[in-house]
Parts: C-alpha cells; sequence; structure tokens
C-alpha cells in the first residue's frame, strides 16, 4: 500500500468510527429510527447526484431483489441495531463489538460459499473473538445492557451476511457506485413505513440543529463519502488491504468518544477489545506470513 492509501484508509476509519459518535448525539433529540431513515435517506439522495454527474449506470431491474436484500442486511438491520444499542451503552463499546464483523464473515463464508471454507488458523482467529465477546458479556456491571451488547452483535452479524451477499454484485458486473447507490435506496424503501408508522415524523418537534447536524454527517461522511472512498481504495489497493479498517475503527470511535463525550473503555472492556483484534490478526494472517 502506498501513503495515500494509508491516508485514505485512516479517513475512512474516522468516518466509519465517527458514525458512532454521530449516532450518540443524533439520539439526544430524534428517535432511533428517525436517525436511522435521515441516514440511508440522505445518502441516497447524495449517491444519486454522483451517479448523475459521473453519468454512471444505474442497477438493472432484474439486480433490484437482490439490492433489496443488500440494503437490509447491510444498512436498514445493521444501523438500526446500533442505534438502538447506543441508547444504552457507549459509542466506543459498540465499536468494539462492530469488530466482530469480519470474525462472523468467516464463519457465514465457511457456510455459505464453496470456496472460503474455515482453516484452522481462522478457526482459532474465530475462538480468539468469541473469547473477547464472553470476557465482555462477562462483565457483572453490563448486566443492565447485556440486551444493547446482543443487539451490535447481531448488527455484526447482518453485516457479516451482506459481506458474502454481496459477492453476487461483482460477479454480475455491477459497479461500486451503483451497488452503494442501490443498496441505499432500497434500504430507505424498505425503512420508509416503518419510520412513518412507528416515530410519526410529523407530530416530532424541532429536535434542535445539533442532532440534525448529526444526521447530515452519518448520510454524507460516514455514508456517502464512506462508500466513495471505500471503494476506491478496493479499486487501488484490494479488498484485502481495505480489510484492516476493521482495526482502525474501534480506535477512531474509541478517540472520538473521548475526544468529544469524555467517553472510557474499562479494563475488561479494553482486554476483549485485544483478543478481538488478535483474532482478527490471526484471520487475516499477514503479520505471521511475514514473520
Amino acid at each position: 500500500m502506498r501513503g495515500s492509501d494509508w491516508l485514505l484508509l485512516w479517513t475512512l476509519s474516522l468516518l466509519w468510527g465517527g458514525s458512532f459518535l454521530f449516532n450518540e448525539l443524533a439520539l439526544a433529540g430524534l428517535p432511533a429510527l428517525t436517525v436511522v431513515w435521515g441516514r440511508v435517506g440522505l445518502a441516497a439522495l447524495i449517491l444519486w447526484g454522483v451517479v448523475r454527474a459521473t453519468g454512471a449506470a444505474l442497477p438493472p431491474r432484474e439486480m433490484w431483489p437482490a439490492l433489496l436484500v443488500m440494503g437490509l442486511l447491510n444498512n436498514a438491520v445493521p444501523f438500526t441495531l446500533f442505534v438502538l444499542a447506543q441508547g444504552q451503552i457507549t459509542g466506543a463499546l459498540a465499536s468494539v463489538l462492530n469488530a466482530m464483523t469480519p470474525v462472523f464473515t468467516v464463519l457465514v463464508a465457511h457456510w455459505a460459499t464453496a470456496d472460503e471454507k474455515l482453516a484452522p488458523a481462522r478457526g482459532l482467529g474465530v475462538v480468539l473473538g468469541f473469547a473477547g465477546v464472553l470476557a465482555m458479556l462477562a462483565d457483572g456491571g453490563m448486566a443492565g445492557t447485556r440486551w444493547a451488547l446482543v443487539a451490535c452483535l447481531g448488527a455484526a452479524f447482518s453485516y457479516a451476511v451482506a459481506s458474502v451477499w454481496g459477492r453476487r454484485f461483482r460477479a454480475a458486473g455491477l459497479s461500486p457506485l451503483a451497488t452503494a447507490f442501490g443498496q441505499v435506496t432500497a434500504s430507505s424503501a424498505l425503512m420508509l413505513p416503518v419510520w412513518l408508522l412507528a416515530d410519526r415524523p410529523w407530530a416530532l418537534g424541532w429536535p434542535g440543529w445539533e442532532p440534525v447536524m448529526a444526521v447530515v454527517g452519518l448520510a454524507s461522511l460516514s455514508s456517502a463519502l464512506a462508500y466513495l472512498i471505500f471503494f476506491r481504495i478496493l479499486a487501488e489497493a484490494g479488498a484485502t488491504a481495505v480489510s484492516l479498517v476493521t482495526f482502525l475503527i474501534p480506535i477512531s470511535a474509541a478517540g472520538l468518544g473521548w475526544l468529544v463525550l469524555g467517553e472510557r473503555l474499562e479494563a475488561r472492556q479494553l482486554a476483549g477489545l485485544g483478543l478481538i483484534l488478535a483474532g482478527l490478526a490471526v484471520i487475516d494472517g499477514r503479520l505471521f506470513r511475514r514473520r
């Protein structure tokens, strides 16, 4: 990876790590589903503008059913679970549990694909990852919010299923921009009736500028811009390189939470993070191959 690739990778980690901070700021004045729908709806508008400006091809009609599934798995379900969970736990802790996504991806790929079976080294990485989760769930001080931890794990699992499901778009020749636009548009359509029924937005009062700007940040920075940077890294440095962002997101999220909100991870949570990152290092394998 070139220096510019590393700069983009750190930028991406800040954008995705910042989503946990934006969630907390938005929840100070807005209901959970309003935060989620505002994120995907505005991101769809922004990416539509990018599609029009660049002249990129739209997804063909036959791909929209698959994009609806992708929007559900990669946006609607995990975004909602994380926002709901962050009503009870900090964004820093939620980002730690988000790091379980590659661990779940290894398991899902083993069950659902013919070419990504679970090797012994990856199996060790999975064990280390789950040991990190158990270290945090065993914390007696987290008993009242254990459902929030489980919700974060559910979101990470949904991301993992989405990553395997998304393989079909590359095989079909769909461009990364078209895939990103299609999934946020699909998730916006899926979330719209649920949002209208649950939050009754016409009855909501003005939440203040801070929650509104947090939603704008979620949509423009943590979604639209992040997808564009992600796909640029993917094209220039490859999928293995871009996967390193998983190691950086908890660092970015915890740093932003500490800097802006004064949050910090407890010793047991840091130990859990260490085990999860060790599991990711084993699954990734590059450090050990160099040695």
